[in-house]
């Protein structure tokens, strides 16, 4: 089997396997196939983690996108945790665009999510700039109710020549897992992730700015992705769990197909003597 197929065949184990243990089984999986670990760690998106912004009091996400060497740049001081002289900052205009861009989606989290973290970092490209937008709301801590929801949007946007309007190329993963622990029912995981991809052109103006371009585009995405969630997870586990449970007697149950088979019956004599 190639390193392709190889890879191909890990990505496709870590997509099945449950979401709050990725970490663990991309280490196991590393293990397993180490000449295929810089590939993997590229590859598979992992729960986003959360630090402490001292200086502003404020939380922040970490990613590879704000990453350089061991050290993590806040997207609120613009600082380096633990300090770094010398690491990767986004120019003087991307800066003032990444401020505007973390209060703005600062707002979109509290107003869908009610809570949580959120970061947004940019940096420059030839021809215009690409950025990151991170998610993270986790469960409210309750012993019978687990969770976590994790985003990670990443947009590519080429300037065209006039100025007046942008290319937009964003790529979209969501993992989600939930925990129920309830004396009836016992114990149950549900979780999965998706990843989606969307492109397309738009005016930039004062009327709709970069910002509010990338906002929308974010926005529409991430309903499409609860959507399909709630119907692949919520909706096939419905289905599963009523065709295993009936919430009616046998006895019931018994008469019904009686009824249905009578009907049947009564239907096939009628037709007969029509057709007589």
């Amino acid at each position: 089997m190639s390193l392709d197929q190889q890879l191909d065949c890990a990505l496709d184990l870590m997509r099945r396997l449950p979401p709050q243990q990725i970490e663990k089984n991309l280490s196991d999986l590393i293990d397993l196939v180490p000449n295929l670990c810089e590939d993997l760690l590229s590859s598979v998106d992992q729960p986003l983690k959360i630090a402490r912004d001292k200086q502003v009091g404020k939380d922040y996400l970490l990613c590879d996108y704000n990453r350089d060497g061991d050290s993590y740049r806040s997207p609120w001081s613009n600082e380096y945790d633990p300090p770094l002289q010398g690491g990767a900052m986004p120019s003087g205009r991307l800066r003032k665009l990444e401020i505007e861009a973390n209060a703005a989606f600062d707002q979109y989290r509290e107003m869908y999510f009610e809570g949580g973290v959120s970061s947004v970092y940019l940096w420059d490209l030839d021809h215009g700039f690409a950025g990151v937008i991170l998610i993270k709301k986790a469960g409210d801590g309750s012993k019978k109710i687990q969770g976590c929801w994790d985003s990670i949007h990443v947009v590519e946007v080429q300037e065209k020549s006039s100025g007046r309007s942008a290319h937009y190329k964003l790529t979209s993963t969501a993992m989600l897992w939930l925990q129920t622990t309830k004396s009836g029912s016992g114990t149950m995981n549900l979780g999965g992730s998706l990843t989606r991809q969307v492109e397309g052109d738009s005016q930039v103006s004062e009327a709709s700015p970069h910002i509010a371009n990338i906002g929308k585009m974010v926005e529409d995405m991430e309903n499409k992705i609860r959507n399909t969630l709630n119907e692949i997870y919520f909706g096939k586990t419905r289905d599963i769990v009523n065709g295993l449970r009936s919430f009616e007697s046998l006895a019931r149950e018994k008469d019904k197909r009686m009824l249905q088979q009578d009907l049947m019956k009564a239907l096939g004599k009628r037709n007969q003597q029509g057709n007589d």
